[in-house]
């Protein structure tokens, strides 16, 4: 049906189809990046002149990138997204799995199924699998040396599928000596990764024992200081300049030039004073620091470094224990930051300035090396999952699952328990659920090449006989024990996989009617008469 002015709407049948097309399309194009065999996408972007090039298999990534008019797709793009805030991975997964309970969805309104039912049974069905996940979940919080072997084992899975599996160890290690350098937290601002072109993944590094900022300091001062005392500022530094726009001054001569210089510089310098009178030896500000007062500090000895980005001022004053302040009248009441060394090093071709020693320790760097741009950043997007899923486990949620298909099967063999003992259509939509699950490792088989139908069928028989521990070990394209194999996974990450993919497929099986607007017209101007 088409509404006056351009809107237009889509009812029962074609809007439901309309719906599972859209999403299934969303699923198909991200599948084949799942596993630790999935594939990556290139992503080209043109804006004006200029294009950029991504190069990810990061589920997340790849949907906000593509532009889409499908009103399903836009809700399983959205579920991506919470899932990457959430919990920092699974976003392909859970794309994924949304896209088969719609496929199995489909088949079953075809045999004249009310969707209803279908989302009763869903809703029955998803109960059932995270039961029998939580009770398949394992908490080793209590003993540190077992917990940290599973936060290094949750590490290796993540990044197995990541452009850094070939040194899953290597990055691991990183990041759970990074993510433990928190203390608990899970706000990852405190861990910087600095991004440096040159040198192979392996010469990254985890500087957990100071700080790096990506500056230098100013011409003519020290560049090694001991015993620092450290002032963070974020305070214009150019106030020797007219500021209002569009002002104008006009005097009678160039002596009168000259006083109003000499003023605005006196004014410069009394300020000046009075950061030095905080009895600091380093000033750091968030804005520019002109000749001027950079010449008046290295006169007192002080080292100056500006427009430092505030990200690196705000981790800084977290690592050093200082305030990061605006106005200098009160000197008794900034407190600043102490670190026992700073020097400049050099990365690459670049110099950086690290701190030593510091008395906060809530932060570190993680240096990045890699040959190209499109490297490091998939390099960084990889490193930030991983430390996402880390904080979330050591912070809320401790308990561990098996990876590799071994929870899918899992779940779908409970769910399948609850289908028998279901009667009439809903069991119809319990057992499609089943069947979305076993969905997964069988796309994963698929991705790595391997026969899916035959390894998914073995995974499922050991599973029965109550080999609780089998899946898919895709080094060999054989059925494993993934205890043995160190393939886990966080509970938590796989609990939210299955609660947004069911409840994002019973969002898009409960629309009849689909209404797209008309945009709003632009009214003309009407020539003056």
């Amino acid at each position: 049906m088409n509404f006056l002015g351009g809107g237009h709407e889509e009812k029962g049948e074609l809007a439901r189809m309309s719906s599972f097309i859209g999403a299934m399309a969303i699923a198909d194009l991200v599948k084949t990046t799942l596993g630790p065999k999935g594939m990556d996408k290139i992503i080209q972007t043109n804006s004006g002149q200029s294009s950029s090039v991504l190069v990810t298999n990061d589920g997340a990534t790849i949907l906000k990138s593509v532009d889409l008019d499908n009103p399903a797709a836009k809700i399983l793009v959205n579920i991506s997204k919470v899932q990457d805030d959430e919990v920092g991975d699974g976003t392909t997964s859970v794309c994924v799995l949304a896209g088969e309970l719609l496929r199995q969805a489909e088949k079953l309104v075809h045999q004249k199924i009310h969707p209803q039912v279908i989302i009763d049974g869903y809703h029955q069905a998803s109960l059932a699998a995270l039961e029998a996940l939580e009770k398949s979940a394992i908490d080793h919080s209590k003993d540190d040396k077992a917990f940290r072997e599973d936060l290094m084992n949750i590490a290796r899975t993540t990044l197995s599928s990541k452009i850094l599996g070939n040194h899953k160890d290597f990055f691991a290690d990183m990041c759970v000596r990074a993510v433990l350098h928190l203390k608990g937290s899970t706000n990852l601002e405190g861990i910087q990764i600095i991004k440096k072109s040159g040198g192979l993944l392996t010469d990254s590094f985890l500087d957990d024992s100071g700080f790096l900022l990506d500056k230098s300091f100013g011409v003519g001062q020290p560049t090694v200081i001991t015993n620092a005392k450290v002032l963070i500022a974020n305070t214009p530094m150019d106030t020797d300049k007219v500021k209002i726009f569009g002002a104008r001054v006009r005097v009678d001569g160039m002596d009168k030039l000259s006083e109003i210089e000499s003023a605005e510089k006196e004014k410069m310098k009394r300020k000046v004073q009075k950061i030095i009178s905080h009895k600091c030896n380093v000033f750091i500000n968030r804005q520019l620091i002109y000749n001027f007062p950079e010449q008046l500090f290295a006169d007192a000895g002080v080292a100056a470094i500006e427009h430092a980005d505030f990200d690196g001022i705000e981790r800084l004053a977290k690592v050093l224990g200082g305030d990061i302040v605006s106005t200098f009248d009160t000197p008794d009441l900034v407190k600043l930051g102490e670190c026992d060394r700073i020097e400049e090093t050099i990365i690459g071709e670049d110099k950086l300035i690290r701190f030593s020693g510091c008395k906060g320790g809530a932060a570190c760097t993680i240096v990045l090396r890699g040959a190209s741009d499109q490297l490091l950043g998939e390099a960084e997007r990889s490193i930030h999952d991983v430390l996402c899923v880390l904080s979330q486990t050591i912070a809320t949620e401790k308990r561990t699952v098996l990876g590799g298909g071994c929870s899918e099967i899992l779940m779908s063999l409970a769910v399948d328990e609850a289908a028998k003992k279901t009667s009439g259509k809903k069991s119809l939509a319990i057992e499609a659920y089943g069947l979305a699950l076993r969905a997964l490792p069988t796309i994963i088989a698929d991705n790595g090449g391997y026969d899916s139908a035959d390894l998914v069928a073995r995974i499922r028989a050991e599973h029965v006989k109550g080999n609780k521990v089998a899946g898919l070990n895709m080094l060999q394209g054989t059925v494993g024990d993934m205890r043995k194999l160190g393939i886990t996974e966080s509970y938590k990450l796989k609990s939210q996989v299955v609660k947004s993919a069911t409840e994002a497929a019973e969002m898009i099986l409960r629309v009849d009617d689909i209404i797209r607007c008309a945009p709003r017209q632009r009214e003309e101007a009407h020539p003056h008469a």
